[in-house]
């Protein structure tokens, strides 16, 4: 049986990912500090859905607490490391950064110490869209320049890609990094979009809708997501490129990977989804751009496609569809 250490595992994506990997066998190690940057509750229930199944093993704990990696990694030699903990949201990061400084770079730190010590068979970690910072040219390829990030928080992240980068020529280390594109999906984030808007909406209320609407994303579900991830834990990457466009660094085992729909959708038409599944519309509260925020994400999928066969199956109707149903469940609305 395979093993897999999972962070940041009560949390949306981890939620789905330890749950996929227990349901082809893997057993899954769930490391999560449970932090109250929203409903705790929402975690706990994650967790405690996943405890259902025996090969899970929950630990509660932060990244950044010094040895807390070292002994996972010593105990369980995890066969693949899954780098998902983090704290997330651009907006918050203006408010709060010394938060993004202990998470995601103490804490990313203390995890490429603990696999230097004890080498998984891959190391994946979480990027995000957001290293793309001020890029015009789309759809964003990993092989672009990406040096200008307009939040503290994507800052983290590309920050996290080069501190990898340098672990993974020093000791040899495989690692991926995955930069995400706005997921979307049941069980996620009482922060993003999604989830305020249904919110809102079914309470009657505006939602803040920003840059006067005029926004776009590549809005990827929940499923197709997780297919990405688990298609990529076999993707070891090696001394050589696989595809024509890979992005395999030149002096170590080390790749970024886009995982995104490959379809941007118009912020409008995502709310007009939404009113078509809640069967309501909505009263729009127009807004000037947020600080940190940028008008459109686009992903190139060729890379992670030529690697693992990834084609996205849920479209935003659908996936938008799912959420609401859940939500309504949920909150028995």
């Amino acid at each position: 049986m395979q093993t897999a250490l999972i962070t940041g595992s009560a949390g949306f994506i981890g939620y789905h990912l330890a749950a996929r990997l227990l349901a082809a066998g893997w057993r899954v190690i769930g490391l999560d500090c449970l932090s109250p940057y929203y409903d705790v509750t929402l975690k706990q229930r994650r967790h405690a859905m996943l405890a259902q199944t025996p090969g899970f093993t929950p630990v509660i704990g932060k990244l950044e607490d010094p040895g807390r990696l070292m002994g996972l990694f010593e105990d369980h030699q995890p066969d693949a490391v899954v780098h998902l903990a983090a704290q997330a949201g651009v907006r918050h990061s203006i408010d709060a950064p010394r938060d993004y400084l202990e998470a995601n770079l103490i804490g990313s730190f203390e995890l490429l110490e603990a696999a230097r010590a004890h080498p998984p068979k891959h190391l994946l970690m979480a990027s995000t869209s957001s290293a793309y910072g001020a890029n015009t040219e789309m759809p964003f390829e990993e092989r672009q320049q990406a040096d200008h990030q307009m939040s503290f928080y994507a800052a983290t992240k590309k920050a996290n890609e080069s501190m990898a980068h340098s672990y993974a020529h020093l000791y040899a280390l495989p690692v991926t990094m995955f930069r995400f594109f706005t997921v979307y999906g049941p069980w996620g984030r009482p922060d993003m979009a999604l989830f305020k808007f249904t919110k809102a909406m079914l309470a009657g209320q505006p939602i803040d809708v920003y840059n006067h609407g005029r926004m776009s994303r590549d809005f990827t579900y929940i499923d197709d997501l997780v297919t990405g991830i688990t298609g990529l834990i076999a993707a070891v990457p090696g001394a050589e490129p696989v595809p024509e466009q890979d992005s395999l660094s030149p002096v170590a085992p080390f790749r970024v990977v886009n995982i995104g729909a490959s379809k941007p959708t118009p912020l409008m038409d995502y709310i007009a989804a939404l009113e078509d599944a809640l069967g309501c519309k909505a009263q729009k509260n127009m807004m000037e751009m947020q600080a940190g925020d940028v008008p459109a994400t686009w992903a190139d999928t060729s890379l992670l496609s030529a690697l693992t066969g990834y084609q996205p199956q849920v479209g935003v109707a659908e996936g938008v569809a799912r959420f609401a149903a859940w939500y309504r469940d949920y909150y028995r609305i």
